[in-house]
This record gives C-alpha cells, sequence and structure tokens, in this order.
C-alpha cells in the first residue's frame, strides 16, 4: 500500500531556525552563515529553492565562488558555509512524497528534516533506520554526512540504508544515483561537494510502539566500560555512553551506559497500549541570545559531572522511555548551543580502530589532565565500516567530546591530539570539524584520493564548494 502526502506543513515542534536568516523569503542575501558551533561565520548569499527547477537554476547562477547545500544547520564546523560564495537553504524542498507503508520505504525531498519523518512515520509503525543525537537534521544532510547512531554496530550508517537518491551534478543533469556506484560512495559522507541531493528513496525499521525499552548502569572506569560494551553489543540495538571526562585517578574514564530497544507492545502499561505510536515531543525553555562567557568552566562542569554520574542508577533494567528521551534528550532545549557564550564551542568527534584503544586510553587521559570542561562527551562502539569514501565510522571505538571555543590552548591541545589519533589509523569526522590540519587529512581518510579524482572529473569548474573544502583541499 502507498500513501501519498502533502507538502510538509510547518509542525506544532518545529526545528530551531538554522543561524542563518534573511528579512524576505523571496530576496537572495548576503547573511552570515555559521555551523551550529558558531565559530568562524562567513557571508555568503542565501538561496532557497522551492522545487528541483528552482535548484538548478540557483546551481547555474552561482558564480565563481559556486555553492553548497546547506540543511538545518547542524553540522558543527563549516561544512555548510561558503564565503563570498552561495549557500543552498533545501528546508523548502520538504515533500514527503510516498510511503509504502506495507513495505517500509518512503521517498521524500531532501530537505524533509527527521523530525517530520517521525511524526509521519511512526504512527504507521515504522522508524528512521538511523538518527544521531538531535532529530533536526535534513535527509540531504543525513546523507552528506553520513551520519551514524547509537545503532552503528547493528545498523551501520545513514547511507547504508538509502536505495535510491537524485543528485544535482555541477553541469545542471539530475541524476539517479544507487548504491554500488563510485557516484554514490562519494557523495555518502561527501559533505555536499558531488553535487546537491533532491531527493531520496529510505529504507525504514519497523516499530510496534513510540516507547523504547532501556538498561542503564555505571562503570566505574573507562576499562570498565569497554568491557561492558564489548560483552553486551549484542544484546541491544542502540547502545551509548556518557563519560565524565574531569574525573582522575582510579576514576578517569568513569561512565553512564545507556542501551534500549524498542519498546515491543506488551511491554507498555494497558492504559499506554491504546495509543501505542504516540509521539509529542516536549520543549523547555530556549536559553537567552546572550550567555555569560565562562558559564561551562571547570568548576561548574565538574560539579555537573559528579552530580549526573552520583543520580545514575547502578543498574537498571527495563524503564519505558519516550524517543526523544532516549535519542534526543538536547532537542528538549532550543538553541541549546548559545550556553557556551559568543566564542562558541567546538566538537571534537573521532574513531580508533579495535586494537587501538591505547589510544582512546591516551586521548582520554590527556583531556582529563588538560581539565577540558566538557558536560557532553559520549563513546560509541562502531561496528563494519560504510561504503562511503569519507564516510566517517569504522570498527572500533569513537569519543565526541564539546569544548568551549575560547578555552586557552585549546588549538594546540587538539593538535596533538589529531596525532594521537592519526598515529593509531584513525580519523576525525568532517561533520563536526573545524579546524583539523590539512595534512592529516590523506593519512585518516585512505579513499580521499579516489574522491578527489571523482570531483576533478564530474566538477571541473569547481561549482561545489566550501569552507570545509577550501580548508582542507577536498
Amino acid at each position: 500500500m502507498s500513501a501519498e502526502c502533502a507538502p510538509v506543513a510547518p509542525a506544532e515542534h518545529t526545528a530551531p531556525p538554522p543561524p542563518a536568516t534573511r528579512s524576505d523569503p523571496d530576496e537572495d542575501l548576503p547573511v552570515p552563515v555559521t555551523g551550529w558551533g558558531r565559530t568562524a561565520p562567513s557571508v555568503a548569499l542565501l538561496v532557497r529553492p522551492r522545487t528541483h527547477e528552482e535548484a538548478v537554476a540557483a546551481v547555474h547562477r552561482c558564480g565563481s565562488r559556486g555553492t553548497i547545500a546547506r540543511g538545518l544547520g547542524r553540522a558543527y564546523g563549516d561544512a555548510a558555509q561558503n564565503a563570498g560564495g552561495a549557500v543552498l537553504d533545501m528546508t523548502g524542498l520538504d515533500r514527503v512524497r510516498t510511503i509504502d507503508a506495507e513495505g517500509g520505504v518512503v521517498v521524500c525531498d531532501a530537505g524533509v528534516s527527521l523530525h517530520r519523518l517521525m511524526e509521519v512515520l511512526l504512527p504507521l509503525g515504522w522508524f528512521v533506520p538511523v538518527t544521531p543525537g538531535t532529530r533536526y537534521v535534513t535527509v540531504g544532510g543525513a546523507i552528506g554526512a553520513d551520519i551514524h547512531g547509537k545503532n552503528h554496530h547493528v545498523s551501520g550508517s545513514f547511507s547504508r540504508h538509502v536505495l535510491s537518491l537524485e543528485l544535482l551534478t555541477a553541469d545542471g543533469e539530475v541524476r539517479t544515483v544507487v548504491p554500488g556506484t563510485e557516484l554514490f560512495d562519494a557523495t555518502a559522507g561527501g559533505m555536499g561537494l558531488t553535487g546537491v541531493v533532491l531527493s531520496a528513496t529510505i529504507r525504514l525499521h519497523p516499530v510496534e510502539t513510540s516507547l523504547m525499552s532501556v538498561d542503564t548502569e555505571r562503570a566505574t572506569d573507562l576499562d570498565d566500560l569497554m568491557s561492558r560494551l564489548t560483552a553486551a553489543q549484542d544484546r541491544r540495538r542502540y547502545s551509548v555512553a556518557w563519560i565524565d571526562l574531569l574525573a582522575r585517578g582510579a576514576a578517569t574514564g568513569r561512565a553512564v551506559l545507556t542501551r534500549g530497544e524498542h519498546a515491543p507492545l506488551d511491554a507498555l502499561p494497558v492504559r499506554a497500549r491504546r495509543r501505542p505510536l504516540d509521539f509529542r515531543p516536549r520543549q523547555l525553555f530556549s536559553p537567552p541570545g546572550f550567555v555569560p562567557e565562562g558559564l561551562l568552566g571547570r568548576a561548574s562542569v565538574s560539579l555537573f559531572n559528579e552530580v549526573w554520574y552520583r543520580r545514575a542508577p547502578r543498574a537498571r533494567r527495563g524503564q519505558l522511555q519516550s524517543i526523544p528521551a532516549f535519542f534526543h534528550p538536547l532537542d528538549g532545549v532550543p538553541h541549546w548551543n548559545r550556553v557556551y557564550g559568543r566564542s562558541g564551542f567546538v566538537q571534537y568527534q573521532f574513531v580508533v580502530g579495535h586494537g587501538q584503544e591505547e589510544a582512546l586510553r591516551e586521548v582520554v587521559r590527556r583531556v582529563s589532565r588538560q581539565r577540558c570542561p566538557s558536560f557532553l562527551a559520549v563513546l560509541k562502539r562502531f561496528g563494519e565500516g560504510d561504503p562511503g569514501w569519507l564516510s566517517f565510522p569504522m570498527p572500533g571505538w569513537t569519543l565526541a567530546l564539546d569544548v568551549p571555543a575560547g578555552l586557552p590552548g585549546l588549538g594546540t591541545f587538539l593538535d596533538g591530539l589529531d596525532q594521537v589519533v592519526a598515529d593509531a589509523g584513525g580519523r576525525v569526522y568532517l561533520a563536526k570539524d573545524s579546524r583539523l590540519r590539512p595534512e592529516l587529512l590523506t593519512v585518516m581518510y585512505p579513499g580521499l584520493d579516489r574522491f578527489r579524482a571523482l570531483r576533478a572529473r564530474l566538477d571541473p569548474r569547481g561549482v561545489f564548494v566550501s569552507d570545509l573544502s577550501r580548508r582542507l583541499s577536498l
């Protein structure tokens, strides 16, 4: 059975607007554009196509500085910025086109958010195959960054579930791209540099309810945590650990581990079984536009981490949580990135392979010794790597941490972490990067030469370009 869907209307719980804004939706204006980390803004002409034809026309007239597609602005660094050029705001292409409610396949425009897909699909018994820590990312952004979630060890990254996509390339052609082709492998994780994703066909995951059955436990240190994740990785579909990176000594790397599975219908209380697929996210207050610098300092974050660790249960099984509470707790606080102040923040995420656990330990020790005030630090275990030439995941361990951008000596400190990661055969995540040294890119991404060669053939004039691609010579 196939269902036709009308254009997406604004939802009750809509995503916070991206940092780039305009006074007139019908007028293309130069505006400052920045990533979610709010560092290194650059000015670009913001263009908002509403049809595939308008997107083609925008690419044709983009000028010598080129263009790059942008979704909801949740890339942390400069991947969706283009200083002096054009930025295509793709959120106007927001139509869910068809849903195969029996086979679990959706066809939608690239500007549709994962939040909107959840609103539409959960009542039909389907869930997105992969979601990151925010549901306010677009389908096009999910493909361009080849996003991963808490289920990578089971399901891989987002592109593994894309059956086909429509890609607008530099020559103005719209191509149907399918897995197993060079163009697909370059586009999945290619940060929008092969073209503009216009629409995609995605395979979904079946669910009986919109609740999660969650296990929570505390790990005393990093080795204890890795042991628990290794032993339990096949027992639950989703797993993630919050780490206290300010803990030292015997407690270095202590963590709270949560694992979850979509709750079956018979796990719900009788009253909840009447409407088992309800999806009603709630939002809390939004931080003010101005937050004093230093609010998230070592003392305040250390106190937060201590409280968070102590209040977590030593062991709890089968707690029912909503999808937003389990997957996207920060989405309940619009513009939460403001709490870092005007200087913004850097999210640093890397992966190292199995057998390179000592590199992970070394990074955690260095962060602890440096006293980096990070209260958003998570560790996950990745499964098999994905086919994208610039896809981030590889079998092993991935750690992500947020630190205030104004922290003294931060650049030099992170350069040192980069070297530890590179020496271990690991890599950093381009969708979150804002400061990697270009010379390490080839070491970290073995598929880079193939990616550059395909780009040179497909886009010899450099139509698709971003601040990220200029900085790293992608």
